[in-house]
């Protein structure tokens, strides 16, 4: 990252992450031990390595056992385990789940879920239903008071590490009028909990996402998230903190995918040269470094932005950062498999992963279509 500014700490931190990817999953064997051949994107124990370290923590704030970091440092830790490909899968996602608690939540809960992220407890959110995917605001899964809390039915899809959360923030409907925006509620669920059955979604990323059922599940009153009724204008305050965390992991992708093809084209060798010296590869490839290098800047002058006013919202700016950071590690992943031909294809070689776990950045957090609509409403359109 050399056109970044960053402090001789920061610094320090990312080539902490480096050397500790280089020491823990560095080879492809090492890999495959940690994620059972791949199929399993989160490996517990080394998470718990991780969190003892202090690094979990880096972006939240220190009464909760934290760095007190910035957005900065959120987007270089997980631009870092992208790139490192350190299996844990579930982060990313956790911090999202904790963004709407550290907002919105009592101190109870920011002490259970803050504190625990730091310690290495994962967690999830729950937005989206078989009827309402990019249209969020169309969701059905009911809480109802009952008894001192809140009885949930209902069904949510595509809920990213449910499986292994300690704890689920659900968007549930409470009110319902003419305006579908109101009559939200945010809701945190403890994982296990009674009433709520967690069914596994078979992807090509492997072990990912999952079907969640609420039948009568009764969640305490001390559980809620924010007020009753108003949690789509808590989504929305949190927005520049999930589209950046996407953004940054995609930018860690697309790296990792240029690094894996650039080594590769350097050592393959055809009609007695190697492949790289090709001018319709080396173009190529300076393409993607200079999309790469591009992105990188968009990606973190959003988070200086958001660093220097945490409380302002930046729908358009946040949306074009997760829009190009995603097609970019897509197209990274696509010309990486085309450019190492038939190995790029081959199990043998990461590039094959690399398009597999890329494909989807394009689609969760809000589709690329979605966040095109964002940008150009912002223009007037």
């Amino acid at each position: 990252m050399p056109l970044l500014s960053l402090t001789d700490e920061q610094n320090a931190f990312v080539e902490a992450i480096r050397d500790f990817a280089r020491r823990e999953c560095g080879t492809r064997e090492q890999r495959d031990a940690l994620t059972d051949e791949g199929r399993e994107p989160h490996n517990q124990a080394l998470y718990s390595q991780i969190a003892s370290l202090g690094w979990l923590g880096a972006a939240i704030p220190e009464a909760y056992g934290g760095a007190g970091g910035s957005a900065v440092d959120m987007c270089l830790l997980c631009e870092e385990f992208a790139r490192g490909l350190i299996p844990m899968g579930f982060f990313p996602v956790t911090m999202m789940a904790a963004r709407p608690v550290e907002l919105f939540g009592s101190e109870a809960l920011k002490s259970e879920i803050l504190g625990g992220l730091v310690q290495g407890r994962t967690g999830a959110i729950a937005m989206s239903e078989p009827e309402a995917g990019s249209d969020v605001a169309g969701l059905s899964c009911r809480a109802v008071r009952s008894d001192g809390g809140f009885v949930l039915n209902g069904q949510k899809t595509w809920i990213t590490g449910a499986h292994m959360a300690d704890q689920i923030v659900v968007v549930c409907r409470t009110t319902r009028g003419e305006d579908k925006h109101f009559g939200l509620t945010m809701i945190s669920v403890p994982g296990g909990v009674e009433g709520l059955e967690v069914r596994p979604i078979g992807t090509m990323g492997g072990r990912e996402v999952n079907d969640m059922y609420f039948t009568d599940c009764f969640v305490p009153e001390e559980r809620l998230v924010g007020e009753v009724d108003q949690a789509w204008m808590q989504l929305m305050a949190g927005l520049n903190n999930e589209r950046l965390i996407i953004a940054a992991q995609s930018l860690g992708m697309a790296e990792r995918a240029f690094e894996d093809v650039l080594a590769y084209v350097k050592e393959r060798r055809q009609f007695g040269r190697a492949v790289g010296s090709f001018q319709t590869i080396a173009h190529r490839l300076a393409d993607l470094a200079v999309e790469v290098e591009a992105t990188q800047q968009l990606v973190y002058g959003v988070a200086r932005a958001v660093e220097a006013n945490p409380g302002r919202m930046l729908p358009r700016e946040a949306s074009m950062a997760k829009l190009k950071a995603t097609e970019l590690a897509k197209h990274a992943a696509l010309e990486g498999m085309q450019m190492m031909g038939g190995y790029g294809y081959a199990t043998e070689y990461d590039m094959e992963a690399h398009v597999r776990h890329t494909l989807v950045t394009t689609i969760y957090g809000g589709t690329s279509e979605i966040q095109r609509e964002i940008i150009a409403r912002s223009l007037g359109l």
